[in-house]
């Protein structure tokens, strides 16, 4: 049945693969009948019994026929989409855990109701990960009537900035009317809500920082998420493998008092070469002994205990962190060169571009020692709260899968960092087409040197265009505009 199909794909392994997915096809075929017939109120009950026979034994795997076959039949009732026989590879592909490759426009969205579905009955939540909070919201309202027809709950998470600071989030109500798009068959709930629900639609930073701020919180009550469970990340090659070392950082500004940075900037103008070391190499100023003792007459204060040196109280720590920023700033920070001073405010210049970077901050309180060192208002300094990168957070997911169009090329990289494997799929026409009994067949035309295909009907002697794949026409380039006016008449 698969043999020309993934013969398309190339590749033993693949095929191998591919061909196993063939009796499962046919028996979720084989149950299409039986679906079709049932009533509105039989195929909403096949939840609670879904339920009841994984409360007996039975397991995700051995259901999966039977819950893909009502998914389909409820998705045809509801929205008017039908999976095709392609989308039902691609939805046990996403069950096992796998990264699958799906044109655009070949459906993806609604490949990943099955596995939803299926994964949701076991009551620990199912998270669908889009790039942006329009798609959230627009998928969970367009595969909303799926669930909401089968009982299961979908939560939505939006930024922050539309969530009281991420306190509250979304869930699907088909009743809820409005005629502003961004909450259009969505009640704001409590972002607890969002979570509890059966499965949640959101953007990979929102459930990124939502995992910060639970660790923030003082208390579990206070926490969103409930754990991590199953994932399905669309454009999963854009979240794990170009941003995936972005690190999702919560900062908020630090209590330190900015007259101790203008303190420490006078304090070092005083000292004198003996009493410190530059190392250029290592971009660090350290104290000598002749300086600590300086320092100490200028504060009249300790920096240590002399009978244990190395125990220093919190006070004395902060006291020569400051110095030492204070140290650098002073040596290794030259005006005009790592910065320039404009509107009384320190701006920091790019060493590789030469160009200003404004907004852009030096960490640790360094920022503030250049601003002290150059008599410009010391602005407060802002310090990391919670800090993770996107790879490390899926990465706890007990089963992640994804859905992309271009996922192929970095297969090796999904395999090596994330365990996961990544198998194409072909469009519905390549597979109908491929098919032993298809009514449908390629063909090739070549047009002003071109080579393009086409679909055509077996039986056609003339062999005319039934559906076409895409052209695409090498480049051409003219000299002029009207070199190419010329060559269009």
């Amino acid at each position: 049945m698969l043999k020309s199909f993934t013969r398309l794909i190339g590749g033993d392994p693949i095929r191998r693969q591919l061909e196993s997915y063939a009796p499962s096809v046919e028996a979720i075929n084989a149950l299409e009948p039986e679906m079709r017939r049932m009533s509105d109120e039989a195929l909403r009950a096949k939840t609670d019994e879904f339920r009841n026979r994984m409360a007996s034994g039975e397991t995700l795997d051995e259901l999966l026929h039977e819950t893909f076959a009502v998914v389909r039949e409820v998705a045809v009732r509801t929205i008017g989409l039908r999976h095709f026989d392609v989308q039902l590879i691609g939805a046990i592909l996403l069950h096992e855990g796998k990264i699958v490759e799906m044109r655009t426009g070949e459906g993806k969205t609604l490949v990943a109701t099955m596995p939803m579905y299926l994964n949701a009955l076991e009551g620990r939540g199912v998270h669908l990960v889009t790039v942006n909070d329009y798609l959230a919201r627009r998928d969970a309202r367009w595969m909303g009537p799926i669930f909401n027809f089968l009982g299961l709950s979908v939560g939505v998470l939006q930024e922050a900035s539309r969530t009281e600071h991420g306190r509250k989030a979304f869930l699907y109500d088909p009743q809820k009317s409005s005629v502003q798009e961004d909450i259009h068959q969505l009640v704001m709930v409590d972002r607890r809500e969002a979570y509890a629900a059966d499965v949640t639609y959101g953007t990979n930073n929102e459930f990124g920082f939502d995992y910060l701020r639970d660790n923030m919180a003082r208390s579990l009550d206070m926490r969103s998420q409930r754990g991590h469970h199953y994932a399905i990340l669309d454009e999963v090659d854009n979240i794990l493998i170009d941003e995936a070392r972005t690190p999702l950082i919560i900062s908020g500004p630090s209590h330190e008092d900015p007259e101790r940075y203008m303190q420490m900037a006078q304090v070092v103008k005083q000292l004198k070469a003996e009493d410190f070391e530059v190392s250029e190499r290592d971009r660090s100023v350290a104290l000598t002994e002749i300086g600590e003792d300086h320092v100490e007459r200028i504060l009249n204060m300790p920096l240590r205990d002399p009978d244990r040196p190395e125990d220093i109280t919190l006070e004395q720590a902060r006291i020569l962190g400051h110095l030492e920023q204070a140290l650098r700033a002073e040596h290794l920070f030259k005006r005009n060169k790592e910065y320039v001073v404009q509107g009384k405010r320190v701006i920091i210049v790019d060493q590789f571009t030469g160009r200003m970077m404004p907004g852009r901050r030096w960490s640790d309180g360094l920022h503030q020692a250049v601003e002290a060192k150059e008599g410009v208002p010391v602005r407060q300094e802002n310090v990391t709260y919670a800090t993770i990168t996107l790879q490390n957070y899926f990465r706890k997911y007990t089963k992640l899968s994804g859905m992309t169009g271009t996922a192929v090329t970095e297969a090796e990289e999904f395999n090596k960092i994330y365990d996961v494997d990544v198998l194409p799929l072909p469009t519905n026409l390549e597979y109908i087409a491929m098919q032993e009994d298809s009514d449908l067949q390629e063909a090739e035309f070549q047009e002003n040197g071109n080579k393009f295909t086409y679909y055509a009907r077996p039986d056609d002697p003339e062999q005319n265009p039934v559906f076409w794949r895409r052209k695409d026409y090498l480049d051409v380039v003219y000299r002029s505009e009207e070199a190419k006016e010329q060559s269009n008449k």
